[in-house]
């Protein structure tokens, strides 16, 4: 169990808490984690505290009025569910209409924490919802929302200061095309959010009004508050004497694997929002998962990080869609071979019923799934964020699946160029800019220049002279400048490396005097991705043969076109983010 005692007070420590709970410059490794059965709780220290809290279990129990079913953890926490309707939209029968923890209320009394928009409004307005509770047995209470085909449950065991929930459904609820469930706490009750997803203070939308620029000239947003699902376990808030936190399980019913970001937390005049993605519809790669019970644990602490403990409990509980572990398998792999030692590796695993990763050792490649539902997997093979292998693996109940070493060889650097920009490692992030991607907008006044000079091969350096993205009407044509010798003189091949594509954007190529065709548009997804914190889509390779005839002895010009069929305007212009641009000769 963690004993990390962090806390955030404001300012920079309120980054850098959020930071800790797995940011960018760490990852958590879930794999083994069995499914759905490690989330978290509060980590008490000390007799005085553990004193209080058996005498506060004794007030454990159920109750209802006309309005509410009310919960008393025995903890300190106590909540209320509404049962009816009452007519107003942004209170809906199923959400929790309250939640005093230790005597402060943490739940914005004019608004309901729920989920989407409400359980009535979850299938364009038609929802009848069924708020229904029991006991179950002499330590655990069970309260189900029953909208649609969307079951939703709130469970609370004797003595955590915990609100346990599980949701699962059959069709995607149609009135947003997605599932999420948002937390919405009086801003004085948890002041301290991520900044930079803080929207206090910012003095008007610049985009789509969900980014907001500040009289300095620095941006803030929702969207800005992601970090890759591999590197967080929990999200939240905190006051200068108690944390409110979301814990995730290992989210095998999400889609777009390891390294997906959708927004977490935002921060208004009003409400510290803290929201659980379930299924997420910005930069979606692959099909949403339904039919899985996604499980989440939101639980009060002192302001410190939230521990581990195991939810078997769950399986007495009669969960639609929980599958106990008897019922799941696992893989484990010797080793991975030809790996590039300056990078992390992570195994993916998935299907059209669920996903799952897996942190590679740095040492020998070992890696391990535990928790896993019977099928057969592709098993993907990510040096950082590029797939450099793929197979398929057959996960059985009851049994782990042992691999033999698997050696990596579709990773493109293997490969001797004759000049390469970048890393072929899936991101950006070695690029001009590319430290600030996901945590601020492009025209954000921390942005260095995207439109630079002409990058020349053996003096520039892609930190100082190659963009992380490239936009139609930004900075549409990029040149780089290198020389060949007459022995160098053959035909090459220009390799040009994408993570994402928005709007249909994607590179061309002109040499000296020669230009390529127009390559065709790759699949990406079609929402924003540039400007909302992500450069996560489908790593893809344009390649471009070069004719020998159209290189020239001495200083050759190749210039990168940013094209499309469609248009927009500056940074909702078509454009991509770069993963690495190399020339190799033509095989």
């Amino acid at each position: 169990m963690e004993t990390n005692t962090l806390r955030v007070l404001t300012g920079a420590a309120a980054l850098s808490l959020f930071a800790g709970c797995g940011g960018s410059g760490g990852s958590t490794s879930d794999s083994n984690m069995p499914a759905a059965r490690t989330l978290a709780t509060t980590t008490v220290a000390g007799a005085d505290a553990s004193n209080a809290t058996q005498a506060n279990a004794a007030t454990f129990g159920l109750t209802q009025d006309a309005n509410f079913y009310t919960v008393d953890t025995g903890a300190g926490l106590v909540f209320k569910i509404r049962r009816t309707d009452n007519g107003v939209s942004t209170q809906s029968a199923g959400d929790i209409a309250s939640m005093i923890y230790n005597g402060v209320q943490y739940q914005d009394q004019a608004r309901g924490t729920q989920l989407n928009s409400g359980f009535d409004y979850l299938y364009n307005n038609v929802s009848a919802v069924a708020v229904t509770a029991t006991t179950v047995g002499a330590d655990t209470i069970k309260i189900t929302v029953q909208a649609g085909d969307l079951t939703h449950y709130y469970m609370a065991r004797r003595g955590d200061p915990n609100i346990y929930m599980g949701t699962h459904f059959t069709t995607e609820p149609s009135t947003l095309g997605l599932a999420r469930f948002i937390v919405r706490v009086p801003i004085a009750a948890l002041p301290n959010g991520p900044v930079p997803s803080d929207l206090r203070g910012t003095n008007g939308a610049i985009e789509s009004g969900d980014v907001f620029g500040m009289p300095n000239g620095e941006t803030r947003s929702k969207h800005y508050s992601n970090m890759r699902l591999k590197d967080w376990r929990y999200i939240g808030a905190t006051s200068a004497t108690a944390g409110l936190w979301i814990v995730r399980d290992n989210h095998e019913g999400g889609s777009g694997g390891p390294f997906y970001r959708s927004l977490l937390n935002q921060g208004t005049s009003t409400n510290q929002e803290i929201t659980y993605i379930i299924n997420y519809g910005e930069a979606q790669t692959e099909a949403f998962r339904p039919g899985i019970l996604n499980t989440y644990t939101m639980t009060f602490t002192d302001g410190s990080a939230p521990g581990a403990i195991d939810t078997s409990w769950f399986a007495g509980m009669g969960l639609l869609g929980y599958v106990p572990d008897s019922g799941r398998g696992g893989v484990a792999g010797v080793g991975i071979a030809n790996r590039d030692t300056r990078y992390a590796y992570t195994v993916g695993f998935a299907n059209a019923t669920a996903q799952y990763y897996a942190d590679a050792n740095p040492s020998n490649g070992y890696y391990s799934s535990a928790g896993m539902l019977p099928g057969t997997y592709t098993m993907t093979v990510y040096k950082n964020e590029l797939a450099v292998d793929t197979r398929s693996v057959t996960v059985n109940a009851g049994a782990v699946t042992t691999l033999n070493t698997i050696t990596v060889a579709g990773d493109p650097s293997s490969v001797t160029p004759k000049w390469r920009i970048g890393d072929w490692d899936g991101t950006p992030n070695e690029f001009i800019n590319g430290d600030k991607l996901t945590t601020m907008h492009p025209q954000d006044v921390r942005m260095a220049a995207w439109s630079v000079p002409d990058y020349v091969i053996g003096t520039s350096t892609p930190a100082t002279g190659f963009p992380a993205y490239q936009w139609k009407e930004v900075n549409g044509n990029l040149v780089i400048r290198f020389n060949l010798k007459q022995s160098e003189i053959r035909a090459y091949t220009l390799r040009a490396g994408i993570t994402v594509g928005y709007a249909g954007g994607r590179p061309k190529i002109a040499v000296n005097g020669w230009s390529s065709a127009n390559p065709a548009a790759p699949n990406q997804p079609k929402t924003r991705t540039l400007t909302v914190g992500t450069y996560r889509g489908n790593n893809t390779m344009l390649t471009f043969n070069i004719p020998a005839s159209e290189l020239l002895v001495g200083q050759n010009t190749l210039t990168l076109t940013a094209i499309s069929g469609s248009s927009g305007i500056k940074y909702l212009s078509p454009g991509y983010a770069w993963d690495a641009v190399d020339l190799i000769p033509t095989p």
